[in-house]
């Protein structure tokens, strides 16, 4: 079965592309396809990561971060956030320093020597994006990753995302059923139909930088989750033009 159908999408160096749309839509295949897990069988996506374009996907120049924290439960938190360097076949001082400062980055700091077991969801999330964030990538994926949290975590990572986006300004690529959280988080929002999954909007969001927790209350914000909110409404209705 066809996932995704004719995508025309360019994404800026620096900006924060939310990717709004049904279950089933085709946006994690989407985000596949970008970090070059998962070949198109027809068109092509080319990056440009501090080089020439190409189809070449530097090694560290993109981080993942999956919607399960996808953790070796036998493994430290320092041990699990310096994975990519233990498969780089490269661990000295320099990358057990940026493991570290990783783990400041998002809060876990007194958490180095606990296993994935000791800590809540929300805590294997912020090991998740440590991980993702040590090699400094260029490019973060983000595949629904705070889905299965509670609300109050939920937007607390939000916070510490957007902290950690604005720190370095990677390039951002975050799928999401939520508008209200695209809306708080994103630059821009390309809004997809339905399987087989197109892009029928894409929304620039012209909200404050950088976002405080306070602007969820604002009127702009409250105007912005409608015009999201109309926009899938539409998508989720329309039909492929084949």
């Amino acid at each position: 079965m066809e996932a995704l159908g004719a995508i025309d999408l360019s994404v800026a160096r620096g900006e924060f592309l939310s990717l709004l749309g049904p279950s089933g839509c085709g946006k994690s295949t989407l985000l596949r396809i970008v970090a070059g897990l998962s070949p198109p069988t027809s068109g092509r996506c080319e990056l440009s990561l501090g080089g020439e374009p190409g189809r070449g996907h530097p090694a560290g120049h993109i981080g993942f971060v999956f919607q399960d924290p996808t953790l070796m439960p036998w493994s430290t938190v320092s041990r699990n956030v310096e994975l990519p360097f233990r498969l780089a076949g490269r661990v000295r001082s320099i990358e057990r320093d940026r493991v570290a400062a990783a783990l400041r980055a998002v809060g876990l700091a007194g958490f180095a020597h606990a296993y994935p077991h000791q800590l809540s969801g929300g805590m294997r999330m912020r090991v998740s994006i440590a991980r993702a964030l040590v090699t400094d990538p260029d490019l973060l994926l983000l595949d629904e990753p705070f889905a299965a949290l509670d609300e109050i975590t939920r937007l607390a990572l939000n916070d510490d995302l957007l902290r950690l986006w604005e720190a370095s300004r990677p390039t951002i690529l975050f799928v999401t059923h939520s508008v209200f959280e695209s809306v708080y988080l994103s630059t821009r929002i390309a809004v997809m139909t339905a399987r087989p999954g197109r892009i029928a909007v894409d929304l620039p969001v012209n909200l404050p930088q950088p976002r405080e927790h306070a602007i969820r209350t604002s009127a702009d914000y409250a105007q912005m989750c409608e015009t999201v909110s109309a926009a899938l409404a539409g998508a989720m209705a329309a039909r492929d033009p084949r």
